[in-house]
């Protein structure tokens, strides 16, 4: 009998995690000829999502568990969830039940018999979500598929099962700065795309808030391409050309006023503020990419575990 090993990343998630093990108990009840694997990631949660996985798995053999010291991110609990996974294929669901456990028979089917590789969830909507983070959300995707050589399909979720051979290639990827999702489709492999609505968290609030998302859309970004350290590049050969036809500005008018002229202390003052303005955001950005260097010549452990009944 196959395994599969549902990876369930948990940060302060207390109020549905009963909601979730019915649900997800349930469909993996149903799979009556695969055996299931529930790996819970207890990442530094506050309240009581440890001592409640801790009941699940006195009363459940499935139910596997890792907690870390501290609060780590959703990147590292995927990445530690990959690492102790044992299944013959392994999946990611997030705890809210935005992801509908419904989905994984069909999912299963295709990665065990239909001939693919990995079985995943992309959007089809952004129902609930504020039109600001739809709007900044649409506009990542958009930038960075233009920039960067890898495509990360609009809409596409952590929400997946994978056969074991795309889970090595992952855990072959051992940067500290990890984008999952850029990582999905930098691997590749033969993927089925499930569409899947956007469905209100069953219980708590989001853990995502505007910075959290700005900050992940940064380390894709940077991650992924070397693009944006071109912008001092391609922005001094601008100025090289405006500076050059300025000149040629400045002599005709030299020429057809017959007298030297002063240049006005507003356009020097929006010269002097454009330049230093650009210097500063293409030295932000190499700084950027300096620190990603820095972070990945410590080489510390992506995340620290507390307690496990893992065997690993």
């Amino acid at each position: 009998m196959k395994k599969l090993s549902v990876i369930v990343p948990c940060y302060n998630e207390s109020e549905v995690l009963a909601a979730f093990y019915k649900e997800i108990t349930r469909v993996a009840d149903s799979c009556e000829n695969y055996e299931f694997e529930l790996l819970f990631v207890n990442d530094g949660s506050r309240d009581d999502t440890l001592n409640i996985i801790e009941g699940f798995s006195k009363n459940d053999k499935r139910v596997k568990y890792i907690s870390f010291s501290r609060n780590f991110g959703k990147e590292a609990a995927m990445l530690a969830g990959l690492e102790y996974c044992t299944g013959d294929f392994a999946g990611f669901i997030d705890a809210d039940l935005q992801h509908s456990p419904d989905l994984i028979p069909e999912m299963l089917k295709a990665v065990d018999e239909d001939g693919y590789d990995v079985a995943a969830c992309k959007r089809v909507d952004r129902e609930g979500e504020s039109k600001f983070k739809s709007f900044l959300s649409a506009s990542f995707y958009k930038i960075i598929n233009k920039i960067s050589e890898t495509y990360i399909d609009d809409g596409a979720q952590d929400y997946r099962i994978m056969k074991r051979s795309v889970v090595e290639a992952i855990l072959s990827m051992r940067e500290c700065s990890r984008f999952t999702k850029g990582i999905f489709s930098w691997v590749g492999f033969n993927t089925k795309w499930f569409p899947h609505e956007n469905r209100e968290r069953a219980a708590g609030t989001t853990k995502w808030s505007v910075t959290k998302l700005f900050k992940y859309a940064l380390d894709g970004i940077i991650g992924y391409t070397s693009s944006p350290l071109r912008i001092s590049t391609y922005s001094g050969i601008f100025l090289i050309i405006l500076s050059a036809l300025y000149a040629i500005g400045v002599i005709i008018r030299l020429i057809a006023a017959g007298h030297v002229f002063s240049l006005t202390l507003r356009a020097v003052l929006f010269a002097v503020l454009f330049v230093g303005g650009l210097v500063l955001v293409c030295i932000g950005i190499a700084g950027e990419y300096l620190s990603r260097i820095y972070t990945e010549v410590k080489d510390r452990p992506k995340y620290l575990i507390a307690k496990t009944n893992c065997d690993k």
